[in-house]
């Protein structure tokens, strides 16, 4: 692969599959090798990420190499991965799986508009004057649960385009959900799953923030929060078949842990892109930038976490996306929908490329390895 699938810098955390080790390993990057720093008492993702300085704890850690990071990475990505060598996994394990929906109101509005408009640029543009007149600025600066937005709120019932998602767009809550069972996410280099009832799908290109059990943000990673179209519109009550699938939540190449130089900030300014090609020739780019977020992470995180709900082995969520795949891939008015096979790649600057190939949830690898296997593997190795 071409893509840079990890930065040159920062303290990387993540997870891989070794032969003739039962369980995976907990690794970092070092020097340009993959460094297995699996320690007794630290041999999990989630205990590193609640001790008092997890940067800091992996930056200094005693460790063995595992070989040479861009050869494991190549494998990871091989059409079949040699299990004679090194492969990466999903950097998470105990953590729940959590994700936030509908948090970019600019470009959600902008869909409402043109729904409403049914194609008519006049009338797009007027409707979009109305609700401007209302802010008193652009879209992106509406903030969710404001006055403003209340007022958006009921110029937009008035005008009967009201639904469930703009009232988690711009109300006063936030739309969080569980993505995937903990254990269950997949790495960089793995297929993820469409449910087959689905025709009409699409990627969504995301950072996820990796949260421990006080509430306290120490990291992310690029993640595709992978949804059935087609199913969460027949009713939002189908989300969880819409979302939760085998190989539906992709998160990685590694966690990078917040340290000096890399912070939330660095996540409010990140511009995530997207590449998908399929094996038709198909190409489609897009992107999803941070700096347009409507609810800052911050506040996502303490609506998922708090004293209304714990995490006893903290959580990783998914930021949402901006992103809305139009292109049309098999004719005029089709839109975009995934064919197998194709290629999905997710990247920014501060975390690497996060690239899967897409399968059917039935097709893709089933999902057998749990938290009761972990945590007995790890005892039989003397590591809790």
């Amino acid at each position: 692969m071409s893509e840079v699938i990890y930065p040159a810098d920062g303290v990387l955390l993540g997870r891989a599959r070794v032969p003739g080790i039962s369980h995976p390993v907990v690794v970092t990057v070092r020097n340009g090798d993959l460094v297995d720093i699996t320690a007794r008492g630290m041999a999990t993702v989630r205990d590193i990420a609640e001790s008092a300085d997890p940067a800091g704890y992996v930056a200094a850690a005693t460790g063995k190499s595992i070989g040479s990071a861009d050869a494991i990475v190549a494998n990871s990505w091989a059409r079949v991965t040699d299990s004679a060598k090194p492969s990466l996994l999903s950097p998470i394990d105990l953590q729940a799986i959590k994700a936030s929906g509908v948090t970019f109101v600019v470009s959600l509005l902008e869909r409402v508009i043109e729904e409403q408009a049914r194609g008519d640029k006049a009338r797009a543009d007027a409707l979009r004057g109305e609700i401007l007149d209302l802010i008193g600025t652009d879209l992106s600066e509406l903030v969710p649960g404001s006055e403003t937005a209340i007022k958006v709120k009921a110029a937009l019932i008035a005008k009967g385009v009201w639904s469930q998602y703009l009232e988690v767009g711009i109300g006063p809550d936030a739309e969080i959900f569980t993505k995937a069972p903990t254990m269950a996410s997949v790495g960089f280099g793995a297929d993820v799953g469409l449910h087959p009832v689905s025709s009409w799908n699409n990627p969504e290109p995301e950072v996820a923030l990796v949260v421990s059990s006080a509430g306290k943000i120490v990291g992310a990673t690029l993640g595709n929060d992978v949804n059935l179209r087609d199913v969460e519109g027949r009713s939002a009550l189908l989300l969880g078949k819409a979302k939760d699938n085998n190989a539906s939540a992709s998160l990685g190449p590694f966690i990078r842990l917040f340290d000096g130089k890399f912070t939330l900030e660095t996540i409010s300014q990140a511009e995530i892109a997207l590449r998908v090609e399929g094996e038709d020739g198909f190409v489609l780019d897009g992107h999803s930038s941070m700096s347009q977020i409507s609810r800052t992470p911050a506040s996502l995180v303490e609506a998922t976490i708090g004293r209304h709900h714990q995490y006893p082995d903290g959580l990783v969520l998914y930021l949402g996306t901006m992103f809305a795949p139009v292109k049309d891939r098999d004719g005029v008015g089709k839109g975009f929908t995934h064919k197998l096979g194709d290629t999905v790649s997710i990247s920014t600057s501060s975390l690497g490329t996060l690239s899967n190939r897409v399968n059917l949830s039935t097709l893709a690898p089933a999902w057998t390895y749990g938290t009761s296997h972990l945590l007995r593997d790890l005892a039989a190795a003397n590591l809790l």
